[in-house]
Order: structure tokens, then sequence, then C-alpha cells
């Protein structure tokens, strides 16, 4: 049921999302002074994937306890798994391990959150009281999920099985799978937000994931499918959109682009939808199944943080390089930076060298030489043998690394995202040597010619 409505009788949301419930209220330094005052070399503001991989690196060239990593999460979490495990592929416990054995051990590990950052002193103040002094600061808090941004979503999300999931929290993303099964007829909405997002991908791989688990059990022809992005196209590459328009139409998934949902009503499995170029129309869609991508931000710390990050909250740093644009003694990696690439985890790999060697020069007081061309990879999981392994730059060209044709269906490329690239992730790049295809990438290019 679709029902248009005026935007006047819609509520208007309030309230800021504050990251850091449930913070132990403790650290791994020892002593009531180190508690109070902890001065480092390095100092990196979370334990993410690219906060571990340059803590690898770093700290094996630094030196024992040069380094020091402020993170509250007991798990650290390998979130492209997230998709997998809402399409029941994979189990929630096989995508974490515990954050003490994935950061270096010759690091100090401040087991609580960044509450305030001082560029202009070189502090970083956290919630347990202690105030960390650096020379060099890596920020690399990643995105924050605002849930709460959406009016009537969290309701919805604590629904003991309801008709509202989604992939992108450890909280929520076993409700997907349990959507998937309970489901049986009527419509299956999927949602992309105004806002910039992590893996901008996955909000429509558990499109493709779910159609695919429709048919398997034969009740696609009772359940219509819909994905309702934000976004003015389907995939910000047209190399790879044009194969996904491909995939949509061969599978009768509507798709409805610049349209962005405002509003949850689970009492009446109902989803408020407005159309971004005419903000005055909204639309009421009935829902039976409604898989929610949550906005995201930068940390809220951070982001009141104005002498760091641009007016969009993001680390303003420069694209190339990714050294802070003011402080030269600041960097950042992965989703938290301005820096225009799409956010993966793919992209905090390709970034983790050029920040390293450009942290090392910047301390040693050399010229910055490492540059990032904005490679990212996204793997578009389109079912439960397919994929289409989508690689681009900066520039939104793509930047394959196989010699053939990577904007086409393939099970080799879901076979590489579901079994090889977790173990790459665990053993390789969280221990700090993995950096992205690059060479790979050469060295197979001599095999390129007339790839189909």
């Amino acid at each position: 049921m679709l029902k248009v409505i005026s935007a006047s009788k819609l509520p208007i949301a309030t309230g800021c999302y504050v990251n850091g419930g449930g913070i132990a209220a403790r650290t791994f330094a020892t002593g009531q002074a180190l508690r109070d005052q902890h001065d480092c070399q390095v100092l990196i503001v979370g334990g993410g994937s690219g906060g571990c991989a340059l803590a690898a690196k770093l700290s094996s060239k630094l030196g024992k306890k040069k380094v020091t990593v402020v993170e509250p999460a007991e798990r650290h979490y390998y979130q492209p798994m997230f998709t997998l495990i809402g399409g029941g592929m994979k189990l929630l416990e096989q995508s974490y391990k515990p954050m003490a054995e994935v950061l270096p051990k010759n690091v100090n590990w401040i087991k609580s959150a960044a509450v305030e950052f001082d560029p202009k002193n070189n502090t970083v103040k956290t919630a347990n009281g202690t105030k960390v002094k650096y020379d060099m600061l890596l920020v690399a808090t990643g995105l924050q999920l605002n849930y709460d941004k959406i009016p009537g979503l969290v309701q919805a999300l604590s629904i003991i099985d309801g008709k509202v999931c989604s992939n992108y929290s450890p909280k929520y993303v076993n409700r997907t799978y349990d959507c998937l099964r309970n489901i049986r007829g009527g419509n299956a909405i999927f949602t992309f937000p105004a806002s910039p997002v992590k893996c901008p991908g996955a909000p429509q791989k558990i499109v493709y994931i779910a159609e695919h688990y429709f048919r398997k059990l034969n009740k696609r022809n009772k359940i219509t499918v819909t994905y309702n992005t934000a976004l003015p196209v389907i995939f910000g590459v047209k190399h790879y959109a044009d194969a996904l328009w491909k995939v949509v139409e061969k599978r009768d998934i509507k798709v409805n682009l610049k349209r962005n949902l405002i509003e949850v009503r689970a009492m009446e499995d109902i989803a408020v939808f407005q159309d971004l170029d005419k903000p005055d129309q909204i639309f009421e869609e009935k829902y039976d199944l409604l898989h929610v991508t949550p906005p995201m931000s930068t940390p809220t710390a951070l982001a009141q943080c104005k002498e760091l990050v641009n007016e969009t909250g993001f680390v303003d740093v420069d694209k190339s390089t990714l050294q802070h644009l003011r402080y030269k003694n600041v960097f950042a990696i992965g989703d938290c930076s301005a820096s225009p690439n799409s956010k993966t985890a793919a992209s905090a790999a390709a970034q983790s060298p050029v920040v390293y060697h450009n942290m090392i020069a910047a301390l040693n007081g050399k010229e910055l030489k490492r540059t990032y061309d904005g490679y990212a990879s996204c793997p578009l999981v389109t079912g439960y043998r397919s994929c289409i392994l989508a690689e681009f730059d900066y520039d939104l060209k793509p930047l394959e690394t196989f010699p053939f044709a990577q904007n086409k269906e393939r099970y080799t490329m879901f076979f590489l995202k579901k079994a090889l690239m977790p173990t790459l992730y665990w053993k390789v790049m969280l221990n700090g040597y993995w950096n992205g295809p690059a060479l790979m990438r050469n060295a197979l290019s001599v095999f390129k010619f007339g790839k189909k």
C-alpha cells in the first residue's frame, strides 16, 4: 500500500545520538598517575580496521609502548560479514574477536572512549578521566549509527519477532534472517539514508540476498521487493550501476531513487518516506519486512571539535596524503576521514601504507611522499552464489584487480567474499601486512588484454 500525505503532518526528529553506552571505566595503563595523565609518541583513537592496522605497523617500527590506542569496545567486529549473517550464510559469533587479541601486544590500550579532542594542545580526554598527550595523532574512529534519528525506528527494532531489521549493528543483524524466514507475503522494503554510510553497497546487497531467498523458498510471487534509496543513482560508478540495473530489472526489484526514510510507525507497519526532489511530497508505505540502513555520522565528540573537522563533521585531511590541513601532526584513516572515497574496509587497507609512511616522515620532519588514489572496493553480493566485485578510484573509474570483467555476477567473486576475505582480514590486514591489492593488480595486468 502506498499513501501520499502532506509533510506538515510529520513529527520533527529531535535529539542527538551519543556513542559510548556501557563504557568500562578502566585502562590498561597502571597507577593513578597514568590514569590521570598519559604521554605517548603516537595516539590512535579507534580500534577498528584502520586503527588496528596502523597500530601494528607503527608499534613494530617505533618500538614497545610508543603507541597508545584509545578504544572502549571489548570486541572487534569484521563488519563486512554482517551482510552474510543477515542472509543466514554466517553466524554472528564468526564475525568478532576480543579486542585484546587483535590489538598488538606492544601498544598501550586505554579501554575508554575519547570524549574531547584538543589539537591545539595535542591532547585527547577520555571518558574515564585520562588526558592523553601525544606527539602525533591518528583519528580512526569510524562512524556511529544514528538509529534514533528516525522517529519510531528504535522502538520498531525493539519489538520481539517484529518486522523491522538492520544489518548494520551486531545488536540487530540476527533480526534480518528472522524477518526473511517469517515473511509470508506482502511488501519487503529496503532503505538507504540521506547521509554518508560505511560500505554504501551493503544496503542493496541484502535486497538481492533477500530476493534470492524468497525464490529459494517458493514465496517470491507473493512478495513485492522494493529498494528505496536517498541517492540519485543505484550505484556511484556507472560501470557497475549499468550491471546492477540489469539485475534489478531481471529480478523484478522496484527501485525508487531520492526517497528517504523519515519515520517508522511500527504499530501500523508503516514506513514514511520523503521525496528528496519534492520535500513536501511524503509517502506512507505498508511493509511486511523493513530493512533499515540508519543515518550515520562521525562520533559526537569528534564532530564537536570544529578545529579537526569540516562542515560535515569529517576529519579535514588532504585527500592524497591524509594529513590534516591545519594540524600537521594529525592524520586520519578510514570512515571518519573527509577524503571523498567510498567508506569500506578495502579503502582503509589501501590508505594504511600511505598513512603509515607519511606519519613516519612527519615524525622525522621529512617530506610526505606517499599518496592515496581513492581506491575502494565493494563486493556486491547479488545472491547465495554470486557477486559483482566493484573496484574504483576517486574519479569513479574502475580500478580492477583481476584479468576479467568484474561488472558481471560471478561465483568466484562470491567465494572470495565469503571464504577468503575474512581470513585475509584477521590474519593479514589487522597485523599490518595487507596494503590493498595494488601489487596483485600490477602483477595480473599482463593478462588483462581483451578481458571478458
